[in-house]
């Protein structure tokens, strides 16, 4: 591969790729989230089809029949007031947990920051790539790069609702995120601390075939979150409301340290820089972050 080619936004075909700063697609990996790693051929998933058309409809149904429509336009539109409020309080290099199909991962590259998606869904990947972000292919439980280095964890568009359990997936955001890291995560605007399996539904399949595809998922209003998120060294730092949406900002105990921090710095140190390419010139957007 050429210099020139380590420096653009690629799809990358192994873990050692990422040795060199690149950044992409892996081919074999576990579904934790609203997307199955075994159905992502695009037309035949209904997450993966509404990415490719960009708009819905689409819903989480419960195996009771209630649906829970989802915003795929917003999704796949830009950034809007209510993401940049959340995408301004964001320090260092993030990782967008849930990137979907990458607004926010591209929003934050315009602001300066160096920003990660990963995602279960290849069509999330593979559009957050085309938008010039950089993602991977991966679950928030697999492991990841920079672990204990990342300045700021984002769970946006009700994603704390990943693999069904919140006390876990904020023990994994602690150990994701450096001493003294932020998460910035969306909740629902009410109180509210639901448990639920589900599947993804476009409306076309048969209400019989509820069982097919399920798995499991939760919805946090922010006075759960926040009592799940005290005994892993997370404190609320801030709470507000835009356009109807709500979030919550937890800051990571400095004084916490994770079963993934190693003692020895020195091979930590520099590990979330070089997920990506090395030039930060003035042009690039990934400089100053």
């Amino acid at each position: 591969m050429s210099r020139a080619d380590r420096g653009r936004n690629v799809l990358v075909d192994s873990p050692a790729d990422l040795d060199a700063g690149l950044v992409g697609v892996e081919p074999h990996t576990a579904s934790q989230a609203p997307a199955r790693a075994d159905a992502d051929a695009w037309g035949t998933d209904p997450y993966a089809n509404a990415l490719r058309n960009g708009h819905g409809p689409l819903f989480l149904r419960r195996t009771d029949g209630w649906l829970l429509p989802l915003d795929v336009e917003r999704w796949c539109a830009g950034a809007d007031a209510a993401d940049l409020s959340a995408l301004r309080r964001c320090e260092g290099p993030v990782l967008d947990v849930g990137c979907g199909p990458g607004r926010m991962v591209a929003a934050l590259a315009a602001r300066g920051h160096r920003a990660l998606g990963i995602d279960v869904s290849e069509a999330a990947v593979a559009r957050t790539v085309r938008l010039g972000g950089y993602a991977l292919r991966r679950s928030v439980f697999d492991p990841l790069p920079g672990e204990g280095r990342w300045g700021t964890v984002l769970l946006a568009d009700g994603n704390i609702g990943i693999g069904g359990d919140p006390d876990r997936l904020l023990h994994r955001a602690a150990e994701l995120l450096a001493p003294g890291g932020l998460l910035v995560a969306e909740t629902v605007p009410h109180d509210l601390d639901e448990r639920v399996r589900v599947r993804l539904d476009d409306g076309r399949a048969p209400i019989g075939l509820a069982a097919d595809g399920l798995f499991p998922w939760a919805r946090l209003g922010s006075s759960a979150l926040l009592g799940y998120a005290r005994p892993h060294g997370l404190r609320a730092e801030g709470q507000w409301e835009a356009d109807g949406r709500t979030f919550v900002a937890l800051r990571r105990s400095r004084s916490v340290r994770t079963a993934n921090q190693s003692a020895d710095s020195r091979n930590s140190a520099a590990v979330v820089s070089s997920q990506f390419p090395r030039n930060t010139s003035g042009d690039s957007p990934l400089a100053g972050s």
